[in-house]
């Protein structure tokens, strides 16, 4: 069963918050908790890639699976696998070269790195924290002979990659973590890495509302909103509707030259 989206809410308003408050009131105290860490940590790093990385070491000093999104190891592994399931259904091959944007701790990563040829996946993330759980996550599989390659970045320009390398892009709950800015950046930047025939995927938290933000950790916004920023770039987007029947909360648009 797909999970249900709610469209409609801007979890930004007082009102929501207030409705939300009244029917879960165990998670009133661990929202403030977390919004005094958010504030404390935007008041010292104001740009949000220094922020968002040190929310990410201190979710990841927690758990490193639940900073990434997964609040048990079942979530997680079965998280992992309907994101490989699904690029294996629509075109990874394993002589596929792919660029895993926002890695995290491997999640689906392993799965990528075990299914591609050596040397094939090239995962990215602004942590760190995460990458160094990615490596135990790395050994713990037992894929060191398959090479992966995993890289810090300070931003989404990709301008240390090369020219028209990569199959396949893949960046999965990253600009539901992402100013609009920091989506921009990502898209003026990722025709230029794809080979010809290549696509990037992405996922985002979808509004048929009021766009907005939470705790500048979670963004929601318009699918033609996102559309528009492609077609900006020289990029031709289209929704994936085959997603929405996944038990993912999260929607998904695919990427390709236009």
């Amino acid at each position: 069963m797909a999970t249900k989206k709610n469209l409609v809410a801007n979890r930004a308003a007082l009102a929501h918050k207030v409705r939300y408050a009244i029917g879960h009131p165990h998670r009133v105290a661990p929202y403030v908790k977390r919004a005094a860490r958010d504030r404390w940590l935007a008041f010292k790093h104001p740009d949000h890639v220094g922020y968002y990385r040190a929310v990410m070491a201190s979710d990841t000093r927690r758990n490193p699976e639940a900073a990434v999104g997964s609040r048990t190891h079942d979530r997680w592994l079965a998280l992992g696998k309907m994101q490989f399931d699904y690029l294996r259904e629509h075109g990874l091959t394993p002589q596929s070269r792919m660029l895993d944007i926002g890695c995290g701790n491997l999640r689906a990563g392993w799965h990528f790195i075990d299914y591609l040829e050596p040397g094939n996946y090239y995962g990215i993330d602004i942590s760190p924290d995460i990458l160094i759980a990615a490596k135990r996550t790395l050994t713990d599989h037992g894929l060191q002979t398959k090479l992966p390659h995993l890289t810090i970045t300070q931003d989404l320009t990709l301008d240390f990659l090369p020219d028209a390398h990569f199959d396949v892009v893949h960046a999965h709950s990253v600009f539901s973590h992402s100013p609009i800015e920091i989506i921009d950046e990502c898209l003026a930047h990722v025709g230029r890495v794809l080979a010809p025939g290549g696509f990037f995927d992405f996922t985002f938290d979808r509004t048929t509302g009021t766009e907005h933000q939470v705790l500048r950790e979670d963004f929601y916004y318009r699918t033609e909103t996102l559309i528009a920023l492609a077609a900006k770039h020289n990029l031709k987007a289209r929704f994936m509707d085959d997603w929405e029947s996944r038990n993912h909360g999260q929607s998904k648009i695919r990427v390709t030259a236009a």
